[in-house]
């Protein structure tokens, strides 16, 4: 059963994507609804990022001995001031990791 439903998942994701991403299908989207989905992407990543920052050890946790919540400050200064994910993915994992080790 559980096979079955790994299975149906995937093809439904696939499909889903198959249908805006193949260009010789006649299925378009209007404005509205591509500005709409502009704010799916950010939304996703706040969803999971949020808890996994301020919720560590299943308590609300803002202090500046928590290494999650300084290594998600740097990356979002190191965004701002390098402009390249790669970069900022590598050194806030560097400093996340260091954060841990002194913390």
């Amino acid at each position: 059963m559980m096979f079955v439903m790994i299975v149906a998942m995937g093809l439904i994701v696939f499909f889903n994507r198959y249908v805006f991403l193949e260009p010789r299908l006649p299925v378009r989207l209007n404005r509205g609804a591509r500005e709409f989905l502009e704010f799916a992407v950010p939304g996703m990543l706040t969803a999971i990022c949020g808890p996994i920052i301020f919720m560590a050890d299943h308590r609300l946790n803002m202090s500046l001995g928590n290494p999650y919540l300084l290594a998600g400050m740097c990356a979002v200064g190191l965004m701002f001031w390098t402009r390249s994910v790669l970069i900022t993915v590598l050194l806030s994992m560097a400093l996340f990791y260091l954060f841990r080790w002194l913390l």
